[in-house]
């Protein structure tokens, strides 16, 4: 247990936070109710639950935000200095209106003012300097010159760190740092943690990553509808649960392979993607990507984070256009850019995005904008568009009561299942998933991967490509893509690509799979 921390000791027996029976109620309804935890230095505890389970509202009531017009009593206590959050959807507190290098300069310039004015800027670049090398981020290239929606999601989670770096903050509440990582990445973030709470840093870590969570964790709570079941020391809690709820969480999932009744190699592709080659202004970003979809098949496409995966996803989808090489659906060309796509064609490829929230209207009901799509792309009129979308909710079980409320007021699981309700009601030929079980608890990403191979099954969806940096998401598709440095260095069956891999960077990433999975378990 917490392998990857040790050796480590606390920073000092006072609390840098302590929340005591907090409980925030919204609409009437208590999202949070009665939890209490202390924060300490140097130590790591870990806010363990599926999705809506609490974990988000306790985190950021340690930085004293809540949900609009919430009703909070309880008391939460926060000693001199400052508790950093690194977000699970960490574009919503970038600007993306600022280079990545700009950020990080105007931050660091911030906490050097004190000195002499000759030595503000070396001192601002080495502080600069020493939080990209914390966060794993490159300090020469590109990437400092990228806005943040040029960056990959790993990307952006590191940008958001580094600026928690840089303005010293004693704690750090980190809301599912490893999500959409690929493992090497999930690794150093893991050591990255670890290391911090060695400086003293104290870390509120919030996951549904039960590797993350074992590897990490000195502390454990689990939560439950807002509810503190179970708590205590990390190696008492993951290897000898006692509240049944706890034990359900933590119980190994079932093999879900997404096999498919594939159409033989014969058959006409739905998509076929031909020397792709895709560019971030001047910087390359995929070199003569091609692939082929067929009817009834699933596809993972894996690599690191900046590899090229999301470029690939949102050309695909036409919202990237600075690319040459042909996509063909069905055997017809398809525009490359959203603006020259008729209706049938926005339709035919969904792409449900990596970051659910930024992907919503933030003032208007969830549902009203998942009824949108039949309207806009089928033709459906308003009535039977918001009874369908209802319908599709249900399947995905997420309560059509939950939809009516605007994206602010839903967890990153009901969001994420949400959008794939949306992309699903425009019937697509292709559907294009980045990242959609990422942030998801264990009974959500089975709930579903269940669903998307049910959809493949049944013709609903007739082709999938899945943008994962989760090898054991792969593994349930039935081929694997990998990307490396935008260029596809291997493709083939799943089970040959992760069981045979060709490449290294494939023999890589599932090394690295596995050490997690073995660090867990030490």
């Amino acid at each position: 247990m917490n392998t990857a921390a040790q050796p480590r000791t606390a920073g000092g027996t006072e609390p840098v936070a302590v929340i005591e029976e907090l409980r925030v109620e919204t609409g009437g309804r208590a999202i949070v109710d009665g939890v209490s935890l202390r924060v300490l230095p140097g130590r790591i505890i870990a806010l363990l639950g599926a999705s809506g389970s609490g974990k988000t509202t306790t985190g950021r009531a340690l930085l004293g935000e809540y949900p609009p017009g919430a009703r909070v009593t309880g008391d939460v206590r926060v000693a001199d200095g400052l508790i950093g959050y690194v977000p699970q959807h960490p574009a919503t507190v970038l600007n993306p209106a600022r280079r990545t290098g700009a950020l990080l300069g105007d931050i660091a310039r911030r906490r050097v003012t004190h000195l002499p004015r000759s030595r503000r800027r070396a001192a601002a670049r080495e502080r600069v300097l020493d939080a990209l090398a914390r966060a794993q981020l490159p300090s020469e290239g590109s990437l400092l010159r990228r806005y943040p929606h040029q960056l990959s999601g790993g990307q952006q989670q590191r940008v958001v760190l580094a600026q928690a770096l840089l303005l010293g903050a004693r704690a750090v509440v980190a809301d599912e740092p490893t999500t959409g990582q690929d493992p090497l990445t999930k690794r150093r973030v893991v050591e990255l943690l670890a290391a911090l709470a060695r400086q003293g840093v104290a870390v509120v870590l919030l996951s549904h990553d039960l590797d993350v969570v074992r590897a990490l964790a000195d502390e454990v709570v689990v939560l439950r509808d807002g509810k503190a079941v179970e708590a205590g020391p990390a190696e008492q809690v993951l290897r000898a649960p006692d509240h049944p709820w706890t034990r359900e969480l933590l119980a190994p999932p079932p093999d879900m392979r997404m096999r498919t009744a594939r159409a033989g190699p014969g058959a006409a592709p739905v998509l076929d993607i031909r020397a792709l080659t895709a560019r971030h202004g001047p910087t390359p970003v995929l070199h003569q990507a091609a692939l082929t979809l067929r009817a009834g098949e699933s596809l993972a496409v894996v690599g690191r984070s900046g590899s090229g995966k999301t470029t690939l996803a949102r050309c695909l989808s036409g919202l990237h256009q600075h690319h040459d090489g042909e996509l063909l659906l069905d055997g017809r060309p398809l525009p490359r850019s959203l603006r020259d796509r008729d209706r049938a064609q926005l339709a035919a490829v969904q792409y449900v995005f990596q970051d659910a929230q930024a992907a919503f209207d933030a003032h208007r009901p969830v549902l009203d904008q998942i009824a949108r799509t039949a309207v806009r792309l089928r033709g459906v009129g308003r009535v039977a568009a918001r009874a369908e979308a209802v319908d599709v909710l249900r399947v995905l079980e997420l309560p059509a009561q939950r939809a009516l409320r605007v994206p602010g007021a839903l967890s990153g699981g009901e969001l994420q299942r949400a959008a794939l309700a949306r992309a699903l009601l425009a019937r697509p030929r292709v559907l294009v998933c980045d990242e959609i079980t990422s942030g998801l608890d264990t009974f959500a990403r089975r709930s579903l991967l269940g669903l998307l191979a049910q959809l493949l099954r049944s013709g609903a969806v007739p082709a999938l490509v899945l943008i994962t940096h989760d090898l054991d998401t792969a593994a349930l598709a039935d081929r694997i893509a990998v990307l490396e440095h935008g260029e596809i260095v291997e493709a083939g069956e799943a089970r040959d690509v992760l069981n045979a891999p060709r490449h290294a960077i494939t023999a890589e990433l599932a090394a690295a799979a596995r050490s997690m999975r073995g660090s867990a378990d030490a």
